[in-house]
């Protein structure tokens, strides 16, 4: 079994090519001719146009198209409208004094209606195809009326400008340019590519072939070793997170899941980042542009590696104008040298304030044993009185005891056993003390001895400590991303063949789509990924920017795997040798329209049945196939939204296991859902107006002071989707949608994005038909709809008596948040508790954050502070992640240890209170 019978079984699944549309307006869109092809006048049109593209900012709806056929043919059986543009671009409308701008945001398309491919890829080559002037150049009619009679539209006559009126009785050609919208994607000629891939070899050793067939080939690589060892990354990561680095460096398919907001993003650009630096090279592919977005603006945020972006076709333009200068002679060995001496400077310094900490909190958390020890001093003093002596080491003390307990046969070993035993004596002062005794008086003795040594100094202060450990992490991540960048950047990276593969590069960028392909088959992959080794971008534009190689990259990186089908993740997973891929199962999955009855033919055709559990394309997505073939890396501490937003999902959708980091007593128990019930509404063609209406005027209501992070319109249903944005767009205007970064759109749409502000339309009224009510209440579309608000959500709705899980979600959203459960205190940590009390201070022993817990938290709102009164229970090192995470999240720790005020809590609770303004 290989992989080619796989991805050949994959093709006959795809769709054979993009369906056959022959009218791009419609009702409500209309063609809108332009005067000139880079511009366009004020008027109520065009400024709905630039509103509408507003709205949908993160969608790219807006098209121009260049040289229509426009009027009415009998068409693949029956009369069809025809509006057709032969040349059409992705733009957008910028606004200038007196009219708009229109502005290219991505690739010159040829249609789609033309199927020869070398005929489509000489007309693309046609002498100043699309450039200044072209629409009235003498040979353009000439090559519409050939581009037509290819897209099987024989056209009676050419018109040079925008036609008056359009004669639906025959077929005509347009020199001229207009706008159109579409929500369409580019569905491409996806069953050509998976063929194509097919046919090409290499593919054993690669992320596909781990995925669907478990192992590698006899002649693939073999498995690198184990790697536990140190991660140094530009993002501050939490242990889930490193071990996910870990597992991408030796793994061959590494599979991770969480909910939103769980630090899936940071977990991905950091494995990205360490492969880069490693010598290897990254793919990372999304589903969504807003997604590419994201990861791109996180490299941003972070030093490291420059990233080639290729969100989506409107950034190709930069790629090719900046290959197109050539590339810099690179960063030299000196250069590189003195980044890795900084690297070792700031490594050290971490590595010294670091076993300073560790020092101090081991001395704190003997010396807190000693009251347990107290009441066996008597007796210990009396069995090993040497150890009680101050100037007896008891390091030299605890290694004979380990040397005289040390099992094992033999006259050497019981010698060294004898001779170890006959100075354990001698130390402990006593001629035969049985060992436990021994091993006790050692444990109590070394308590005394750190209290005294605390008692002498005046107690645990670590206040200094806690900011040069901030400062020395935040100066090692900025050295770790200079190196990072530095190096990717490298002198040695850029050959002679690199150079020459990315003008190749270059040139392809600029190429039509037809002509593309070639010129990027024949491109050296290795040199390009040598100096360019991470891209990140979307699945649907890989095959149009990256030659056709397999295991071109070390690694791919598969965002948003669940909503990615097995069809369109084939071609990506294929060029990679390894892979890690990242999901929730639990959010929209893809949508396929494949019968179940052509998987099971399909399967028996290739002999393939025993693969159905992974090739189920119908239900299984990209992120189902990786979880069959490697374990999940779950991601449990959520880092986006308060606990009002994300509870409810928390519990009902994750089984409580998300592990809340945002939580403090600033916004425990913030009500940050409203829910607006609207009366006597009802649903008409799909829309219900009232809830339009009402929706309305929330985001009237915002707009004096609009959330910096935007605002988002959505609902379950397209049909109440298109009324929202048709209320919208109605009032506001352009100006206005961009000042309240203004957004609306399907459920479906905005999977993957986020606002600052949501309002939820559910569209429903109770006499519905059963399935709107089931449609709206499942649960993964659900999940998406309430977890799209960082900071607010407000719910629309007309139900009167909601039922199931959206009665739930609405009971749960009309009660205030209650706070916390608190732990029980005890010891030193209850006694504080106590006193500041009496002060009437608000303390809560035990408080939640993530999966740490706060000793004390003491105060209330915003000017609550964590108290931390003993070193962690799990030890030292889990003491030192805990502190780096609630710094990390905005909370103001102060240590409180006992030994700082003698035991004594009053004076403790007293120096607490007016240290902090807490009364």
């Amino acid at each position: 079994m290989d992989a080619a019978r796989i991805l050949t079984a994959l093709a006959d699944l795809a769709p054979a090519g993009a369906e056959r549309t022959f009218d791009v307006s419609g009702a409500g869109r209309p063609l809108i001719w332009l005067p000139e092809p880079d511009r366009g006048p004020r008027g109520a049109r065009l400024d709905r146009l630039a509103a509408l593209d507003a709205l949908h900012r993160d969608e790219r709806i807006l098209r121009r198209g260049l040289a229509f056929v426009v009027g009415g043919a009998d068409l693949d059986g029956s009369r069809r409208r025809v509006r057709v543009p032969l040349l059409a671009q992705p733009v957008r409308l910028d606004r200038t004094r007196r009219g708009y701008r229109v502005v290219p945001a991505g690739d010159l398309e040829l249609t789609s209606l033309i199927e020869d491919r070398e005929l489509a890829a000489r007309l693309e080559a046609a002498p100043g195809l699309a450039g200044p002037g072209w629409l009235g150049a003498p040979g353009t009619a000439a090559w519409l009326t050939a581009a037509a009679e290819a897209a099987g539209l024989k056209v009676v006559s050419v018109l040079a400008g925008p036609p008056r009126s359009i004669d639906d009785g025959v077929l005509t050609g347009v020199a001229a340019a207009a706008l159109f919208t579409t929500r369409d994607l580019l569905g491409g000629r996806l069953r050509d590519t998976l063929r194509g891939w097919a046919a090409r070899p290499g593919l054993a050793g690669t992320a596909l072939h781990r995925l669907y067939l478990g192992g590698a080939s006899d002649d693939a690589p073999p498995e690198p070793l184990a790697d536990d060892g140190e991660v140094l990354s530009p993002l501050p990561l939490n242990p889930a997170q490193r071990d996910v680095v870990r597992s991408t460096r030796t793994q061959p398919v590494v599979v991770v899941s969480g909910a939103p907001g769980n630090g899936k993003s940071h977990a991905l650009v950091a494995a990205a980042l360490d492969t880069v630096d490693r010598g290897g090279s990254v793919l990372v592919a999304t589903q969504s542009v807003h997604a590419a977005d994201v990861l791109g603006d996180l490299l941003r945020r972070h030093p490291g590696p420059t990233p080639v972006l290729f969100g989506d076709a409107e950034r190709r333009e930069a790629i090719a104008a900046d290959l197109a200068g050539g590339a810099a002679a690179g960063v030299d060995d000196a250069t590189l040298r003195a980044d890795e001496a900084a690297v070792a400077a700031a490594r050290e310094r971490v590595t010294a304030v670091s076993a300073g900490l560790v020092a101090a909190l081991d001395e704190e958390r003997l010396a807190a044993t000693l009251p347990g020890w107290q009441p066996l001093l008597p007796a210990l003093s009396r069995d090993a009185p040497g150890l009680f002596d101050p100037g007896t080491d008891l390091t030299a003390v605890r290694a004979a005891l380990a040397a005289a307990t040390r099992a094992g046969d033999g006259w050497w070993r019981r010698w060294r056993r004898t001779r170890a035993g006959r100075r354990l004596h001698r130390l402990a002062g006593a001629a035969d003390p049985p060992v436990d005794r021994v091993r006790a008086a050692l444990e109590a003795a070394t308590a005394v001895r750190a209290a005294a040594r605390l008692a002498a100094t005046g107690g645990t202060d670590l206040t200094a400590a806690w900011r040069s450990l901030a400062e020395a992490d935040a100066a090692l991540a900025e050295a770790v991303g200079t190196v990072m960048r530095h190096r990717s950047a490298g002198a040695r990276r850029w050959t002679d063949a690199a150079r020459r593969a990315t003008s190749g590069l270059g040139a392809a960028l600029r190429a039509g789509r037809n002509r593309r392909r070639e010129l990027l088959a024949g491109l050296d992959a290795a040199a390009l990924v040598r100096a360019l080794p991470l891209w990140v971008g979307t699945v649907t534009d890989v095959e149009d920017l990256l030659p056709p190689v397999a295991g071109m990259f070390d690694l791919v990186v598969l965002d948003e795997a669940a909503h990615i089908d097995q069809l369109r993740a084939a071609p990506v997973l294929a060029r990679a040798r390894r892979a890690l891929v990242a999901g929730d199962p639990r959010q929209l999955r893809f949508v396929s329209f494949v019968a179940d009855v052509d998987v099971s033919s399909t399967l028996r055709r290739h002999g393939l049945d025993r693969f159905g559990d992974r090739l189920d394309v119908r239900r299984s997505s990209a992120f189902d196939v990786a979880a069959g073939a490697a374990p999940v890396s779950w991601l449990g501490e959520h880092h986006r939204s308060v606990p009002h937003l994300i509870q409810f999902s928390a519990r009902r959708f994750y089984q409580d296991r998300l592990e809340l980091v945002t939580r403090h007593p600033r916004n425990e128990r913030a009500d940050v859902i409203d829910v607006l019930t609207v009366a006597d509404a009802t649903v008409v063609d799909g829309v219900n107006q009232a809830e339009v209406a009402a929706a309305l005027d929330v985001v009237r209501r915002l707009a004096a002071a609009p959330p910096a992070g935007g605002i988002a319109v959505v609902s379950p249903f397209r049909a109440q989707a298109d009324a929202l944005e048709a209320a919208l767009l109605a009032a506001f205007d352009v100006d206005e949608i961009e000042r309240l970064g203004l957004r609306s759109g399907t459920v479906h749409a905005f999977q993957g994005s986020e606002a600052d502000v949501v309002i939820a339309s559910l569209g429903l009224v109770d006499d519905d038909p059963p399935a709107r009510h089931r449609f709206v209440a499942e649960p993964n579309l659900f999940n998406v709809l309430v977890t799209r608000a960082r900071a607010h959500l407000t719910v629309v709705t007309s139900l009167r008596a909601p039922t199931g899980l959206v009665g739930d979600y609405l009971a749960y959203a009309d009660r205030p948040p209650a706070g916390p459960d608190p732990d029980p205190a005890t010891g030193w940590t209850a006694a504080l508790a106590q006193e500041l009390r009496r002060l009437g201070v608000p303390v809560r022993p035990g408080y939640p954050v993530g999966r740490w817990r706060v000793d004390l938290c003491v105060g209330a709102a915003e000017v609550a502070v964590g108290v931390i009164c003993a070193v962690h229970p799990d030890g030292v090192a889990a003491h030192l992640e805990r502190q780096r995470t609630l710094a990390r999240a905005g909370w103001r720790l102060h240590d409180a240890f006992a030994s700082r005020w003698s035991d004594d809590p009053i004076r403790a609770a007293l120096d607490l209170v007016s240290r902090f303004d807490l009364a």
